[in-house]
């Protein structure tokens, strides 16, 4: 029986979402394999020597857990799951919508919750509830824009990978335990394939959502 936990993170450090956090978590997990949302040249073999060679930790907070997992676990496979970056729909949606200050003043209270907290909030109810009052409000000042309908594709074809991706691994190796961690921002949407997986996939796999 494969076990999977869905881990939500940032990719930049902040406060108490740090790798140093997200690394206790991960040890405590003690995953055989760790899915990151990340392609394949996210980890360089550049980087990865980089680490080997002189500890250079790697900018992206979510490896740099894993490279300081490295140095207690070395028996572990990392994968990364995605198979394309977000198109720029996402900078286009931005450049719009980023002068609202209501938006804002939302950002800033997640950011801070996100110091503050760390992991904790990011894995949390409230995390979800206050990032879909960001996205709620972004498409109602977008409008009827083609950006806001090109972006949510965008994001289905971005995330749809990822899930079908882990699932062919489970399907062609063998391991107990494992982790997912990818960006809080993706929380919601996840969750919800994951539910929709375990009835459409066939696989020898439980999923466990994260929550400090």
């Amino acid at each position: 029986m494969h076990t999977i936990t869905f881990i939500s993170t940032i990719h930049e450090e902040t406060g108490n979402c740090n790798a140093e956090e997200l690394y206790k978590i991960i040890e405590k997990l003690s995953p055989e394999v760790i899915f990151l949302e990340a392609v394949e040249k996210t980890y360089s073999e550049y980087e990865r020597y980089l680490f080997s060679t002189y500890g250079v930790y790697h900018k992206k907070l979510e490896i740099a857990a894993i490279q300081k997992y490295h140095k207690s676990n070395i028996l572990f496979e990392y994968v990364p799951v995605c198979e394309n970056s977000l198109s720029d729909a996402l900078n286009r949606k931005n450049k719009i919508v980023h002068q609202n200050r209501e938006r804002q003043q939302l950002i800033n209270n997640f950011k801070f919750l996100a110091e503050k907290y760390g992991f904790k909030f990011l894995n949390s109810l409230e995390s979800i509830i206050l990032l879909e009052e960001i996205r709620v409000l972004e498409s109602q000042l977008l409008n009827d824009n083609d950006v806001n309908e090109i972006l949510k594709a965008d994001i289905e074809a971005y995330e749809n990978p990822m899930i079908r991706n882990i699932y062919s691994y489970c399907n062609n190796n063998h391991f107990n335990s494992a982790i997912f961690m990818c960006g809080a921002a993706h929380r919601k949407s996840i969750i919800e394939k994951i539910d929709r997986s375990k009835i459409e996939e066939q696989a020898n796999l439980t999923w466990t959502i994260f929550e400090s």
